[in-house]
């Protein structure tokens, strides 16, 4: 009865670490499937690391119990290593040395998310707003980038335009102005302590106000460079969303009935990105200087879009110097990263930083570039 009883457990251990082997072969094809298509795909790469967790885990498992078997999970993970680089940065863990080396150029993004208050007053988030200002101004960047930045030109909120470029020193700056009611204006902004020459703006196709795409072209020596930031569709969850998710983590929610419209709002934005997705490779195949590219994506790594924005022509500044998971938003699961410094090969990545402050519902990226042709 003993010998059945184990034969069966392994039998159905064998059944689940293949199906978690084969969960996650499906979803490093998701950078390469059309996720209006194969969305379903798409939302295995959500939980890429998740999976990843578990093939290990079971390797682990069967060292106690089978060794033979490690084989599924090693397999697996052998196959879909290059998505697990994209996913997983090697680095040895180095200190951020805030002394800016004269050579190299400081860029910082930023998902500053309206610098939490509006409206002029004292309260919590007033608070928040200000140790927002002073990050920034701790990090000494010659570039900011930034989504979701909020100014008003109504005295009863915040004009924030003002104290960043008069109190932090940036002169030059290009914002894109989208209006979001009455005499108060949201989007994407780059503030620059260099001198930007020129700028422009597109507007993806189906999207709200957030949802564009910008670029600066900065003097920096003799070198003219393009800096872009962007903000990609997001899912759009509301407080209830957020706490349906948390309900059926703790199994106090009906799962079918509760996960409709979360799917929902996830599968149209797949859809969304992909398309804005298409229109940045497009832009980005036209380039003429050395390019810098920030952007809140709104997906992980192992994603259609992250991937189509990526190519070949640009590098990801966590994988080169960052280290770990590298979590961007500090909501839902440890494992989103949603945010991205990228540049060209025209720029060696000589450091980075990730602040893990919750003063935002993202975290600031800041990393420092020095020109390979610069001596």
């Amino acid at each position: 009865m003993a010998a059945t009883y184990r034969r069966i457990t392994r039998i159905v251990f064998i059944v689940l670490n293949s199906i978690v082997a084969l969960v996650f072969l499906l979803a490093c094809l998701a950078p390469i499937l059309n996720p209006v298509k194969w969305w379903y795909i798409a939302l295995l790469g959500l939980g890429f690391g998740v999976i990843v967790i578990t093939l290990i885990a079971f390797i682990f498992f069967w060292a106690v119990f089978n060794p033979r078997l490690i084989l599924i999970s090693l397999l697996s993970l052998l196959i879909g290593y290059k998505s697990i680089g994209t996913f997983f940065a090697f680095n040895t863990s180095q200190k951020f040395n805030y002394q800016k080396n004269k050579e190299t150029l400081r860029i910082v993004h930023w998902n500053v998310a309206r610098f939490t208050e509006w409206r002029k007053n004292n309260n919590k988030g007033s608070q928040t707003r200000l140790k927002m200002l002073d990050q920034i101004k701790e990090q000494n960047a010659d570039i900011l980038c930034m989504q979701e930045f909020f100014t008003s030109t109504d005295p009863i909120y915040y004009d924030n335009l003002d104290p960043i470029m008069k109190e932090l020193g940036y002169k030059y700056y290009y914002y894109s102005w989208m209006n979001d009611g009455d005499q108060q204006w949201s989007g994407n902004a780059i503030f620059s302590k260099l001198p930007i020459i020129d700028s422009g703006k597109i507007f993806f196709p189906h999207a709200n106000f957030s949802e564009t795409l910008l670029h600066a072209d900065i003097l920096y020596g003799k070198d003219t460079i393009r800096v872009y930031t962007t903000h990609l569709q997001s899912v759009q969850f509301k407080k209830e969303d957020f706490d349906n998710i948390e309900e059926i983590k703790e199994d106090q929610k009906d799962i079918v009935q509760n996960t409709k419209g979360i799917f929902g709002k996830l599968r149209r934005a797949f859809a969304s990105r992909k398309e804005q997705a298409d229109v940045i490779k497009e832009v980005l195949s036209n380039d003429p200087y050395p390019t810098i590219f920030t952007g809140d994506f709104n997906d992980v790594p192992n994603s259609y879009a992250y991937a189509t924005i990526k190519g070949d022509k640009l590098e990801d500044v966590f994988l080169k110097k960052g280290f770990g998971v590298g979590r961007t938003f500090n909501n839902i699961s440890p494992t989103l990263r949603i945010d991205y410094i990228l540049a060209t090969k025209d720029f060696e990545v000589a450091q980075f930083n990730r602040i893990v402050k919750d003063l935002s519902d993202h975290y600031m990226l800041v990393a420092d570039l020095k020109m390979k042709s610069s001596k």
